[in-house]
């Protein structure tokens, strides 16, 4: 069964720091780019950053850019988001997807698999 399952979420104050982990099962994510995406309530779906499958190419978005850092451990079958000096602004619902696309893209309509979602929460 094909599975991703996103962990390391929390509620933490601001300024705090949290590593999220996407941990794939049922397939290799050798071959497979990989987004971050986040869902606050009453909006939409944002990417906010994606990974090549060799980890050769990334992308964060401006909102995060400078603060979030993504990499991958293909050995542990595992993606990570650093997520540095949190903001109330980033909570939200994050989300790892899959895709295996040939060009890198933080689009979700072009990812396949999804995780089902860690909560994080930054307050005072």
């Amino acid at each position: 069964q094909v599975q991703l399952v996103e962990s390391g979420g929390g509620l933490v104050q601001p300024g705090d720091s949290l590593r999220l982990s996407c941990v794939a099962s049922g397939f290799t994510l050798d071959y497979y780019d990989i987004g971050w995406f986040r869902q606050a309530p009453g909006k939409e779906r944002e990417g906010i950053s994606c990974i090549s499958s060799s980890g050769a190419n990334t992308y964060l978005a401006p909102s995060v850019k400078g603060r979030f850092t993504i990499s991958r451990d293909n050995s542990k079958n595992t993606v990570y988001l650093r997520m540095n000096k949190l903001k109330p602004e980033d909570t939200a619902i994050y989300y790892c997807a899959a895709t295996q696309k040939s060009y890198l893209t933080i689009r979700p309509g072009a990812y396949e698999y999804w995780g089902q979602g860690t909560q994080v929460t930054v307050s005072s």
